[in-house]
């Protein structure tokens, strides 16, 4: 019996990656789960290392044209680049009867394996510090016997470099605090940028100020100004008035 076609539509498709570092912290990788159909389809999440990884959800259903998103999370472990990884995960998928209105859990049970539609994908693990470290000194391996080996010939095969837990452990280690220093660095940087704003936005309030008051200091000094000029022009025609009432009467 040939086993039914996938009918969920699964990214990606034949890979799980998981970035690095692996040793303190956990990773977490996605599934992203499609139902194209006009059909209630059940789904369900397996692995060949069941302690290593939290899949969530694991199981249930999507409704026509639904998309789930299934979170995938390594736990942390030592990491071995030599280890071969055979770690594998199974995307099981049932179209559901036509009269399933709600989740029923017992479709799993007592159904023909055959009937199951099923994809597989296996785990890939990169760990970008080891990969650099092997990179530079592969490089620098095939600089040194191209050196040596000149008359021998020009072609220089180069073997993987084993590294043990303990350096990829320091490795990794290096490689935040790097990481660390870099985010602090940009935090001085937009500190520094927010003390030239507020010392540009100062200096623009003072100029402010002392525009303002070199106003005030004009106003007040024309004001004292013609204060004399109209006192002046009331003292003249008050002698003017007096004169015309002497002059009468004299």
């Amino acid at each position: 019996m040939v086993k039914p076609e996938q009918i969920l539509i699964i990214e990606p498709r034949s890979e799980l990656r998981f970035r690095g570092p692996f040793t303190e912290r956990t990773v977490t990788s996605y599934i992203k789960l499609t139902n194209p159909s006009n059909h209630k389809v059940y789904f369900k999440i397996k692995t060949t290392a069941p302690k290593r990884y939290c899949v969530r959800p694991n199981c249930g259903y999507l409704k026509p044209m639904e998309i789930s998103q299934i979170a995938v999370t390594l736990q942390p472990f030592d990491f071995d680049p030599t280890e071969k990884n055979k770690h594998k995960f199974m995307v099981q998928a049932l179209v559901a009867r036509d009269n399933d209105d709600e989740e029923n859990p017992d479709m799993w049970k007592g159904i023909d394996p055959e009937q199951l539609m099923e994809s597989k994908l296996k785990c890939v693990f990169e760990n970008p510090v080891i990969q650099t470290m092997t990179a530079e000194t592969t490089k620098s391996e095939v600089a040194t016997n191209n050196g040596k080996n000149k008359g021998v010939g020009d072609s220089v095969k180069s073997s993987p470099i084993k590294i043990s837990g303990e350096t990829e452990e320091k490795l990794i280690k290096a490689a935040q605090e790097v990481n660390q220093l870099r985010e602090e660095e940009s935090a001085l940087r937009q500190e520094n940028l927010q003390l030239k704003e507020d010392l540009l936005q100062l200096r623009n309030v003072l100029l402010v100020n002392e525009a303002t008051s070199a106003n005030k200091n004009f106003n007040t000094q024309n004001s004292s100004e013609s204060s004399p000029t109209v006192t002046s022009i009331l003292i003249a025609v008050v002698m003017v008035i007096l004169g015309y009432v002497l002059g009468k009467m004299i």
